[in-house]
């Protein structure tokens, strides 16, 4: 996008029908790291990449907790996002103290939805420049929810957000129809796998990503490094003893000696490589 004379108001519209500071705001979503939520009947999992601005600071935190079922995971500006957080953890207290039983999920979206919808409509305003994964557990079951800085909200079983999170979206999409079944380990592993698509060739370690659960009899927390590293491990394992089974079949065709395979294991690799991405 650049710069033109609809895009200086967040009020003004474009002859096409458009507020470009609304899209500029959801630009900024599409330019954080990403963030991964799934739910099943009984548990929603969020996930979310660790990125510092430099190896000498740490990491921003990404993954919030509102209340003791309900949590968010954020993409785009941090500061907008915990300002946010804070307003649903205030609204949650409040309800509680009002009537003594917890905020259902789909009435704190709406408010929220609702509060980023007035940044649109008036001019010494702008629009949060962050997306919300909204997951949460009521009593209508486990819910996922996704709030864009325009203000609407929309319900998914799975979702992707922010930078590089279109492979995260593909595997998603791809094994979706599972997720409702799904026990809490099963959830868990899907959000690493995904988390792993979007790092694009990166490592998966537990520094660099972040799980958080919620669900029946389970209140929200964020996993501790421990755990994640200890199943992003047992993933690894199995994710590498893929390769030689496959790599065993050129071989046999070939029908070449073991210790002179030096030369066709060099041509093999590379088509190795160029189908590993497809089957992931």
């Amino acid at each position: 996008m650049f710069r033109n004379q609809y895009d200086t108001d967040v009020t003004t519209w474009s002859p096409a029908g458009r507020l470009f500071q609304v899209e500029y705001a959801m630009e900024a979503v599409k330019q954080g790291s990403a963030a991964i939520g799934l739910r099943s009947k009984t548990h929603v999992v969020l996930a979310c990449v660790n990125k510092a601005n430099s190896e000498l600071s740490s990491h921003q935190k990404k993954i919030f907790k509102v209340d003791n079922h309900i949590g968010v995971a954020i993409a785009g500006l941090t500061a907008d996002g915990r300002v946010l957080s804070r307003y649903m953890r205030s609204e949650c207290i409040n309800y509680n103290y009002t009537y003594e039983s917890p905020l259902p999920v789909g009435r704190l979206v709406v408010q929220l939805a609702d509060k980023a919808q007035v940044c649109t409509q008036r001019s010494w305003k702008r629009p949060y420049g962050v997306g919300l994964l909204v997951a949460g557990l009521d009593e209508s079951g486990a819910h996922l929810y996704y709030n864009c800085p325009g203000g609407n909200y929309f319900e998914y079983q799975a979702f992707a957000i922010g930078s590089r999170s279109q492979a995260a979206k593909t595997y998603l999409e791809r094994s979706f129809d599972n997720f409702m079944g799904s026990s809490r380990e099963d959830l868990i592993k899907d959000a690493l796998i995904a988390t792993r698509e979007s790092l694009q060739g990166e490592k998966l370690r537990s520094s660099v990503c972040t799980i958080a659960v919620v669900g029946v009899g389970e209140p929200f927390h964020i996993l501790d490094q421990e755990t994640v590293q200890h199943l992003i491990d047992s993933f690894e394992i199995v994710r590498e003893e893929e390769p030689p089974a496959e790599e065993a079949q050129p071989a046999t065709e070939q029908d070449a000696p073991t210790d002179q395979a030096s030369g066709p294991d060099q041509g093999a690799a590379p088509g190795d490589r160029r189908a590993s991405p497809m089957e992931i």
